[in-house]
């Protein structure tokens, strides 16, 4: 099943906020493999496939480095189609001696990276969903070592060439002030489920029993400050729903809520996480 284009509700686009978009452009391009849509002076749009955004980086007036102990972003999360696509970028971080974490979460293999601002990147491919384990409402996840040799393997044969057409925004996780009001916000207002714990501190939610499109955790402290204007790190993202009568219906959720929607000059609609995440609503 494709967990990320209807029925699901899902994230779709990501932008950052960077210090120097020459540096991060040349990094997303060479480093991680995007290709630049288009590009302005200070805004870049960058593809997997050569027509959708996926990323947006732009570089703010008098941006400042990304502030430590927020709220704002943990990680976005880059989805390859095959494990093997997972092993030939494995390969070129290895090349470049890019420093890296990894994990298999039984539901998927992960390797994480920061850009030169230290905004966090996961790059991951999924394990198949009928082998992810569920109890009642929740999917079995962990923190277990990956399997380098054999995910090394499955991409022998073929060059990293970038990123894959069908490369996917396949989450994101955000850091949170409070996790129960900013899940409530998710659960309540758009329509998310969790379907996975780690104690108290982090959430994971999603539609369509996806092992998670929303991270969310409390790993800053609870009651982290939302970020300066101008810190480098997250800007926004777009929660994609798979109708505008859908879309309407959440919108008046978050409303009911109290939450205050915002409709943009462009007629898009924003609105804040209790955290203060900034997103926009699409369909």
């Amino acid at each position: 099943m494709n967990f990320h284009q209807p029925p699901n509700t899902h994230i779709d686009q990501v932008t950052i906020k960077v210090q120097d978009i020459q540096r991060s452009t040349k990094f997303y391009q060479e480093i991680i493999g995007f290709k630049v849509l288009d590009q302005s002076q200070n805004q870049a749009h960058l593809t997997a496939d050569g027509q959708t955004p996926l990323l947006t980086i732009v570089q703010p007036e008098n941006v400042t480095p990304k502030q430590p102990r927020t709220t704002g972003l943990y990680h976005f999360a880059i989805l390859l189609p095959e494990r093997a696509d997972l092993g030939r970028i494995l390969h070129h971080f290895a090349q470049l001696n890019i420093p890296l974490g990894s994990s298999d979460h039984l539901v998927s293999e992960a390797l994480y990276l920061n850009d030169p601002d230290g905004n966090g990147i996961e790059v991951y491919s999924d394990k198949p969903s009928a082998d992810w384990t569920w109890n009642g409402g929740q999917v079995e996840m962990a923190v277990d070592p990956i399997d380098a040799r054999a995910i090394l393997a499955e991409g022998e044969g073929e060059p990293w060439t970038g990123l894959p057409s069908k490369t996917v925004m396949g989450h994101l996780h955000l850091h949170a002030a409070d996790l129960d009001e900013t899940a409530d916000f998710y659960t309540k207002g758009l329509g998310f489920e969790v379907v996975s714990s780690l104690g108290n501190q982090a959430l994971f939610l999603s539609t369509g029993r996806y092992h998670h499109h929303i991270g969310l955790n409390t790993w800053n402290g609870t009651g982290a400050p939302k970020p300066a204007e101008s810190s480098a790190g997250l800007k926004s993202f777009n929660v994609c729903f798979p109708s505008q009568e859908e879309k309407d219906a959440a919108t008046n959720r978050l409303k009911t809520l109290g939450h205050q929607v915002n409709i943009d000059q462009d007629g898009s609609i924003s609105t804040e996480d209790p955290s203060g995440n900034k997103l926009y609503l699409t369909v």
